[in-house]
C-alpha cells in the first residue's frame, strides 16, 4: 500500500509543479464561493487505479472539496462508469483537475497493461513482475498501480537484492569472481540473482549457490534447457523480449518469474475524464 503521508507530499510537489504562482485563468474566471459539481468518469474498459491519489489532490487543496469515491483501485471499469463524484468550489475543482487525472490515468494504464499480462499467463504457475525502467520519482505508484493489475514485484531499487548483470561480468573478469566478491561484502538478508546469457554460465553458477537465475534473452528452447538443468536449485526468472504474443510461451517453458518493464514502460494512459 501507498502511505498517505508519502501521497501527500508527492501530491504537494506535483501541484507546485503544475500551479506555480498561481492559476491566472481560473482565478481570472472562477471565485472561491461559486460552488460546482463534477465527476470522474472512464471513457474506456480497464482496471481502475490511483482513486485515492485522485482524492488526495483535493484533500491538498481545499477542505471545502468532498469527493466520494464509488469505486476502488483493483476493480474493472467501463466505459461511461462514474467512478467518483465532486462538489465544492469550482475554483479547486479546476486547480486539481489536470494533477489528478495525471496520476489517475497513468496508474490505472499500468494496472491495465499488467492485469492484461497476468491474464494471458493464465493459471500457469509463474508471475509476471515489474522491472527498475520506471518514471523517476514516480516508482512507488508505479510498483503499486503493478501489484493492483494483478502483478508481483522485483526489487524497489539496488539495495534490495544484488543482481550481477553483463557488466559486472565483465568488470569482474567472470562469473565466478563476480559471485565471490559480492557474497564477500553482502548481508546475510540478501538475495543474489545472476544474469545469464548462455547455458555455460548456469553451469558456471550453479556451484556458487546464487538465489536467482535470470535467463536474458534466450530462446524458448534455451530456457526449457535452463529450467531442466537448474531443476529446482534456484528461482528462475526470465527476460526479454516478453511482450502480450510471448508472454504464455515462456511461461510454458516452466520459469517462476517473467520480468517485463513493457508492464510500465509501454502502458498507456488510460482515457478517464473530469466532467464538471
Amino acid at each position: 500500500m501507498l502511505s498517505s503521508f508519502y501521497v501527500e507530499d508527492h501530491v504537494k510537489s506535483a501541484l507546485m509543479e503544475d500551479i506555480g504562482f498561481g492559476d491566472v485563468t481560473t482565478e481570472s474566471i472562477v471565485d472561491e464561493d461559486t460552488i460546482f459539481k463534477a465527476s470522474l468518469v472512464s471513457r474506456c474498459e480497464g482496471i481502475v487505479c490511483g482513486l485515492d491519489v485522485f482524492k488526495t489532490v483535493f484533500k491538498v487543496l481545499s477542505d471545502k472539496v468532498e469527493v466520494k469515491l464509488l469505486f476502488k483501485d483493483g476493480d474493472e471499469i467501463k466505459k461511461g462508469d462514474v467512478l467518483a463524484t465532486l462538489t465544492g468550489p469550482g475554483k479547486y475543482l479546476l486547480l486539481g483537475e489536470r494533477v489528478s487525472l495525471n496520476y489517475v490515468q497513468r496508474m490505472s494504464g499500468i494496472a491495465t497493461e499488467t492485469n492484461k499480462y497476468k491474464k494471458a499467463i493464465g493459471d500457469l504457475p509463474c508471475k509476471i513482475v515489474d522491472t527498475r525502467k520506471t518514471t523517476p520519482n514516480f516508482r512507488a505508484f508505479e510498483k503499486y498501480s503493478v501489484k493492483v493489475g494483478g502483478g508481483a514485484l522485483h526489487r524497489f531499487n539496488l539495495s534490495d537484492c544484488a543482481m550481477i548483470k553483463d557488466n559486472h561480468i565483465q568488470v569482474a573478469g567472470s562469473v565466478t569472481n563476480a559471485v565471490k566478491m559480492v557474497k564477500a561484502n553482502l548481508s546475510h538478508a540478501h538475495k543474489i540473482e545472476l544474469e545469464c546469457d548462455t547455458i555455460e554460465q548456469i553451469k558456471e553458477a550453479l556451484p556458487l549457490g546464487v538465489d536467482i537465475v535470470m535467463l536474458d534473452n534466450m530462446t524458448l528452447e534455451q530456457m526449457k534447457e535452463a529450467v531442466e538443468l537448474i531443476n529446482g536449485q534456484a528461482i528462475v526468472e526470465a527476460s526479454g523480449g516478453v511482450n502480450l504474443d510471448t508472454v504464455k510461451a515462456i511461461a510454458q517453458c516452466g520459469v517462476d518469474i517473467i520480468s517485463s518493464s513493457a508492464i510500465v514502460a509501454k502502458a498507456p494512459a488510460l482515457d478517464i475524464a473530469l466532467d464538471m
